[in-house]
């Protein structure tokens, strides 16, 4: 499993990193993807469950975690 920690990210959204990351991926991969940032998190699960990407949520204190298998199919 790849892991993106976009924690304490300042230069730009922590969705750069994540959606890259998923870019770059391999059919089937899994990725796990850290924030610290709420209204980003809620973006990224938003834009999972559109795509029918199932993801497991991780709360621990002020981090967020999503895990997911990127898609076998386009």
């Amino acid at each position: 499993m790849k892991t993106i920690d976009t924690r304490g990210q300042k230069l730009y959204s922590p969705l750069i990193p994540a959606i890259k990351a998923m870019c770059e991926a391999g059919k089937g991969e899994k990725l796990e993807i850290i924030m610290d940032d709420s209204a980003a998190f809620s973006d990224l699960k938003e834009y999972l469950a559109e795509q029918k990407i199932g993801f497991r949520e991780i709360y621990d204190g002020e981090q967020m975690t999503v895990q997911f298998c990127v898609s076998l199919y386009p």
